[in-house]
């Protein structure tokens, strides 16, 4: 048996700006320095997220895209591909399935990182985006069958887009189902810097890194890294 090809390319499909800051942006920093070549797929507009009565949906829509461009530039990412749908009105339609396939058959990815398309009740906390679980699982659509098979929106092939097998995919996972775990010790602080880049949705506990760091640092304790990012893996064949 042959060695696998290492991966060249990879792509990180999320629900809106900053979730792949919060999620993955160690491993991402990480990739693009080891030479591969990363791409961001944001399905929502982010038109939501301020509770400044001041903003309007409009001028959040044009901050929250400036912010991720900012950020996708220190963590090196080669492109950002926004869809533009409704923040906080995300549904797991055959359109998001479609519009992910186009951008998974146009760049390629060897892996792809996306959200968990199950709300998990772990901790008291946080009970999850309903946008998170719907972008999680119009990926996971997106990526088998749909990018992989041939007759499956055939308008795909019309406009020149073969169909691609993604070999690997993580699933952001910190909790119980979490089998793959990604050292980022050397990349934290390029994490810490692009996450600071949303302004608009960075409070005072994140402004230091301080948070991120340590939720890092809780990740990486239980495999002997200092920082680790946590994800379910599946390959597929």
């Amino acid at each position: 048996m042959t060695p696998e090809e290492p991966y060249r390319r990879g792509m990180v499909v999320v629900a809106h700006a900053d979730d792949a800051e919060y999620g993955c942006s160690g491993t991402v920093s990480k990739w693009c320095r080891e030479g591969m070549e990363m791409v961001y797929v944001l399905c929502t507009d982010g038109s939501k997220g301020s509770s400044d009565p001041e903003m309007t949906s409009a001028q959040l829509v044009e901050i929250r895209r400036q912010e991720q461009l900012a950020a996708a530039k220190v963590l090196g990412v080669k492109e950002v591909v926004f869809l533009g749908h409704e923040d906080s009105m995300l549904q797991p339609t055959l359109e998001l399935r479609q519009a992910i396939a186009r951008e998974i058959r146009r760049y390629k990815p060897d892996v792809l990182i996306c959200q968990s398309p199950v709300r998990s009740l772990n901790g008291t906390g946080y009970i999850g985006h309903p946008d998170h679980i719907a972008a999680g699982e119009a990926a996971l659509s997106a990526v088998f069958p749909t990018a992989r098979d041939r007759m499956t929106f055939p308008e795909l092939l019309k406009d020149g887009l073969e169909p691609h097998k993604v070999r690997e995919v993580l699933v952001m996972d910190h909790g119980e189902k979490a089998d793959k775990w990604i050292d980022v010790s050397d990349t934290i602080d390029v994490a810490v810097e692009a996450l600071k880049q949303h302004v608009s949705q960075v409070g005072d506990d994140h402004e230091d890194g301080h948070w991120m760091k340590e939720w890092r640092q809780r990740t990486g304790q239980h495999v002997g890294m200092k920082y680790a990012e946590a994800f379910k893996h599946f390959h597929l064949h």
